[in-house]
């Protein structure tokens, strides 16, 4: 076990236990390794910063929403990296990019899927996404909740794909700070 992998898990079970500052700290310090992890996937299929900020914010979303899944017997690190990965392919089919770029070694590490959670975890973004305009509420529910294209997306929130592209990057920005006051309380 490497010393991030102790430092890491530490936090998160810390978290686990209502630690808010050590949540603070975990997705501190995730944030910044997801971002060189994106940044260099994205790179190499011709994608920019801002794409790889935007996935920064949806797994770190998804890791806040989904730390109750995570089982404490197991390293964190590969449970992080499923998700991380999952992001990128979920961003790179919608986004219609070729799969055939993204690396598939440790495809072993797949997270369990647990029915209930899930239903929690949308319950939770539901709640914190009402506190956003409404423009960027459209816009994330209807490509990240519910699966549309962008232009899908526009079409229902009566926004321009460009439009609903902002939207979308800065509600996560939202959602990611509501989330820290969250866990400061």
């Amino acid at each position: 076990m490497t010393t991030l992998e102790i430092e890491l898990k530490a936090l998160m079970l810390a978290s686990l236990e209502g630690d808010a500052a050590a949540h603070r700290s975990l997705l501190d310090r995730l944030s910044r390794r997801l971002r060189a992890y994106y940044k260099a996937k994205l790179v190499a299929v011709g994608r920019g910063m801002a794409q790889a900020e935007d996935l920064v914010q949806e797994a770190i979303l998804a890791i806040h929403l989904k730390r109750h899944t995570y089982d404490p017997r197991e390293p964190l690190t590969p449970w992080v990296h499923a998700i991380a990965r999952y992001k990128l392919i979920d961003f790179l089919r919608r986004n219609r990019a070729s799969l055939a770029e993204v690396p598939i070694d440790e495809a072993d590490e797949v997270m369990a899927r647990d029915d209930n959670s899930e239903i929690e975890s949308t319950h939770d973004v539901r709640r914190l996404m009402q506190r956003l305009p409404k423009g960027m509420q459209c816009a994330i529910e209807a490509v990240k909740l519910d699966g549309l294209s962008v232009a899908e997306a526009a079409n229902r929130c009566g926004l321009s794909e460009p439009g609903v592209k902002v939207n979308i990057h800065r509600g996560l920005k939202m959602l990611a700070r509501l989330i820290a006051q969250e866990t400061r309380t």
